[in-house]
C-alpha cells in the first residue's frame, strides 16, 4: 500500500515538474508540438487527398458512363499507346459498323442492351449565340438506361422518336448555360449545324471542363445522326446487363466478345481485333493514375516527416543537454538517486 502512495506521488511530481518546464520553455514545447503536428498532418493530408480524388474519379466516371456500362469499339485505349501502337492497332483491328451492332443485339440482345455511339464535334446556335465544338453525340434510346442518364428536365428521346427519325435532342447543362441561363430549355429549338433540333430533355450537370466535358454535349437519334453524317463510319457501342439479368457487366461484356469474335471469324487463341472497356478496366486505369500520384506525393510526405523528425530531434537534444547539467549539479551538492 506504502509503495502504490509512493509512486503515485512520483507521478504526480513527475507530471508536474513536466509542466513546469513546459511553461518554462514556451518556444522549446510549441517547435516540439509544431514538429509533430508537421509529420502527422502530411501523412494525413496526402492519405485523404487520394483517397478524395479517387472517390471522386470513380463517382464522375459513374455518372459518365454508367456503374454496369462496358464499351466496345476499334480501339479505346489508345491514351497509354505510342503513336507506332496506334497505327498498328488502326490497322489489325475491325471497325464496328452498323452491321455489328445488328448483329450483337440480334445474337445476344436478350440480356444485354446496347446503344451505338457516334460523335462529332459541330456548332450550335439559338437566340443568336454561337456555341463552338460541342460534342454531338447520336445514339439508341437505350443509351438513356445504359448510362443511368438523370435528368434535371425533360426526358430523353423514345424509340419511336428514333424510328421515325424526329429531330429532337437532349442537351448538357453547359449548353443550357450558353443559350438559355434563365429559362426552361425544354421545347425551344436548337440548331445543330444546319439542322433545326427541338429539346425534349435537361441532363443532370456531370461535372469536368474544356472539350471532354460531359456537360457540352447534345444527344439526337442515331437514325438522324446517319442521316446527316453518314451510316458507315466506325463507332463505339455501349452495352450493360439488361435489367433483371444475373450477369454482371465483366460477364456481359464477355459474351458479347464471344460474338463478335464469331462475327469476326476470329480463329481460337488469338488476340481481339477490337476493343472492349468495363468498370473493373476503369478502375484499375484510375488506380494506375492515382498510384503514380502517389509515387510523386509520398517523397513530399518523407520529407515533412523528416522536417519534423529533425526539429524534434533537436528539441530533444537541448533538454537531455539541460537536463544533464541540472543533474550533474545536483549530485555534486550531494542529491542521490531515489
Amino acid at each position: 500500500m506504502l509503495n502504490t502512495r509512493r509512486t503515485t506521488a512520483n507521478l504526480w511530481t513527475a507530471a508536474g515538474l513536466a509542466l513546469d518546464s513546459l511553461r518554462a520553455h514556451k518556444l522549446r514545447s510549441f517547435l516540439t508540438l509544431l514538429g509533430v503536428i508537421i509529420g502527422v498532418a502530411s501523412v494525413v493530408i496526402v492519405g485523404a487527398a487520394i483517397e478524395g480524388l479517387g472517390n471522386y474519379a470513380e463517382e464522375t466516371t459513374s455518372k459518365a458512363f454508367g456503374s454496369q456500362t462496358f464499351q466496345i469499339g476499334q480501339i479505346l485505349r489508345s491514351p497509354g499507346l505510342s503513336r507506332r501502337q496506334r497505327i498498328e492497332k488502326l490497322r489489325v483491328n475491325k471497325r464496328i459498323r452498323q452491321d455489328e451492332y445488328l448483329y450483337l443485339v440480334q445474337s445476344t440482345g436478350a440480356d444485354i442492351l446496347y446503344s451505338p455511339y457516334r460523335l462529332r464535334a459541330e456548332d450550335l446556335r439559338a437566340g443568336g449565340r454561337l456555341l463552338e465544338g460541342t460534342s454531338v453525340i447520336g445514339a439508341s434510346a437505350d443509351l438513356a438506361q445504359i448510362r443511368e442518364v438523370n435528368f434535371t428536365e425533360g426526358r430523353f428521346f423514345t424509340a419511336q422518336e428514333e424510328q421515325n427519325r424526329v429531330p429532337v435532342a437532349v442537351i448538357g447543362d453547359e449548353v443550357r448555360l450558353q443559350f438559355f441561363p434563365d429559362i426552361s430549355p425544354i421545347g425551344k429549338s436548337l440548331r445543330i449545324g444546319a439542322w433545326d433540333f427541338r429539346i425534349v430533355g435537361l441532363q443532370e450537370k456531370i461535372g469536368g471542363a474544356g472539350p471532354q466535358s460531359q456537360d457540352n454535349v447534345v444527344f439526337i437519334p442515331a437514325t438522324v445522326f446517319y442521316r446527316i453524317y453518314g451510316p458507315e463510319r466506325s463507332m463505339i457501342l455501349f452495352a450493360r446487363p439488361r435489367p433483371g439479368s444475373t450477369l454482371s457487366p465483366e460477364e456481359a461484356a464477355d459474351l458479347a466478345r464471344v460474338a463478335l469474335r464469331t462475327r469476326f471469324k476470329i480463329p481460337p487463341g488469338a488476340a481481339d481485333r477490337f476493343d472492349t472497356v468495363t468498370p473493373d478496366t476503369i478502375k484499375e486505369f484510375i488506380g494506375r493514375i492515382l498510384g503514380i500520384i502517389g509515387a510523386a506525393v509520398v517523397p513530399i510526405t518523407c520529407i515533412s516527416l523528416l522536417v519534423g523528425g529533425i526539429v524534434i530531434m533537436n528539441i530533444m537534444l537541448v533538454s537531455v543537454t539541460e537536463r544533464t547539467r541540472e543533474i550533474g549539479i545536483r549530485k555534486s551538492l550531494g542529491a542521490r538517486q531515489s
